[in-house]
């Protein structure tokens, strides 16, 4: 399958949050990955921007009953920078977790732009 986009984590948050979860996870988690690279319109259910964050996406992963998310964001269009993940244990995702998505965000832009 050809890949319409580029992802690529930043730093070793995303394989760090990716190494604490059951293989039936991670196996979800790559099919959603592989659906953000290779899906010229990715379905809202795999993949929504946050309101009010200046660009921040989660990816949305779902098995049973539990749902994790994983922070994301476009880079030039064509290139996505998985951040952080979670475990969502409530109807609204935390502040703190998008606090810190945020934060990695600017980072990343901080290094980019040295």
């Amino acid at each position: 399958m050809e890949k319409v986009r580029e992802v690529i984590a930043f730093k070793n948050y995303f394989e760090n949050f990716l190494k604490q979860q059951p293989k039936k996870v991670q196996n979800k988690i790559f099919k959603i990955i592989e659906a953000i690279e290779t899906l010229e319109k990715v379905p809202a259910n795999y993949l929504k921007a946050l309101q009010g964050t200046n660009g921040l996406f989660e990816a949305r992963i779902q098995l049973g009953s539990n749902i994790w998310r994983v922070f994301c964001f476009f880079d030039k269009g064509k290139l996505v920078v998985l951040l952080n993940g979670f475990t969502k244990k409530t109807q609204k995702t935390p502040p703190n977790e998008i606090a810190k998505a945020l934060s990695l965000m600017n980072e990343y832009y901080e290094q980019k732009n040295k």
